[in-house]
C-alpha cells in the first residue's frame, strides 16, 4: 500500500483553505447584504403599517351604523309621536330601516385591510428571514479542518438553492409593493364620496406610480444594461425569452 504523500497532502489543504476563505466571503456578504435588506423592509413595513391603521380606524367606522343618526331618529320619533298625541291624532311607527354600508365603503375598507395584510405578512417574512441569515452564519462560523469547512459551506449554499432562499427574498419587497398600491387604490375609493377634485389627484397619483412600476418592471427587458428594476422583472424576462 502506498503510503500518502504529505506533500500532496499539503496542496490539497492549501487549496481547501483558499476555497472555503472565498466561500465565506461569498456567503457572508450575500446574507449580511440580505439582512440589511430586512432590516429596512422591517422599518418601512412598521411605519407604514402605523399610518395605514390610522387611516382604517377613521374608515372601518362606516361599515356600522352612525350611533349619533340612530339618537336623532329616534328622538325625532318621540316628537312626532308627543306631538300626534297632542293633536289627537294617530302616529304610525316607522318600520325600522335596514343599514347598508355604501360600496365605496366596503371597497375602500375592502383594500385597506388587505394592504395591512400585506405590510405585517412581509414585516414578519422579514423578521423570519433575518433569523434564518443569523442561523447560518453560526454554522458556517466553525473551526475545524478546510475540507470539512468547505463541505459545510457548499452544504448549506445548496440548501439556500434547493429551498430557493433567494426567492423568498424577491418576494417580500414585492408583497411591500403590493400594500403599496391597495393602499392608493383604497384612498381613492375613500374620497370618492367626499370631493370629487380631491378622488381625481388620488386616481392621478395611483396612475402614476402604477405607470412608473410597470416601466421600471419592463425596462430591464428592453434595455438589459439598465439598473432599474423590480421584483417582477426576472419573471418578465423569462417569460419573454
Amino acid at each position: 500500500m502506498i503510503a500518502p504523500d504529505p506533500d500532496d497532502d499539503a496542496a490539497a489543504s492549501k487549496v481547501w483553505a483558499v476555497y472555503v476563505s472565498e466561500a465565506e466571503k461569498y456567503d457572508r456578504s450575500l446574507v449580511e447584504s440580505w439582512k440589511s435588506d430586512m432590516e429596512g423592509m422591517l422599518i418601512f413595513a412598521g411605519l407604514f403599517s402605523a399610518s395605514l391603521t390610522a387611516f382604517i380606524i377613521e374608515s372601518y367606522k362606516t361599515l356600522i351604523p352612525d350611533s349619533g343618526n340612530s339618537t336623532v331618529q329616534l328622538l325625532t320619533q318621540i316628537s312626532q309621536q308627543l306631538a300626534a298625541a297632542a293633536n289627537g291624532s294617530t302616529f304610525q311607527v316607522p318600520p325600522p330601516t335596514h343599514f347598508s354600508p355604501p360600496p365605496t365603503s366596503l371597497v375602500c375598507n375592502a383594500l385597506w385591510f388587505i394592504s395591512l395584510g400585506l405590510s405585517l405578512t412581509c414585516a414578519l417574512i422579514a423578521t423570519l428571514l433575518e433569523q434564518w441569515a443569523r442561523d447560518f452564519l453560526h454554522k458556517a462560523d466553525m473551526r475545524s479542518a478546510p475540507v470539512i469547512r468547505a463541505r459545510v459551506f457548499s452544504f448549506l449554499y445548496y440548501g439556500l438553492k434547493r429551498f430557493n432562499m433567494h426567492t423568498v427574498v424577491d418576494i417580500i419587497p414585492l408583497l411591500l409593493h403590493t400594500s403599496l398600491i391597495f393602499f392608493f387604490a383604497g384612498l381613492v375609493a375613500f374620497l370618492l364620496p367626499v370631493n370629487s377634485v380631491v378622488t381625481y389627484i388620488a386616481v392621478g397619483l395611483l396612475v402614476v406610480v402604477v405607470t412608473a412600476y410597470a416601466l421600471l418592471t419592463v425596462l430591464p427587458i428592453w434595455y438589459p444594461d439598465c439598473p432599474y428594476h423590480t421584483p417582477l422583472s426576472n419573471t418578465f424576462w423569462r417569460i419573454s425569452q
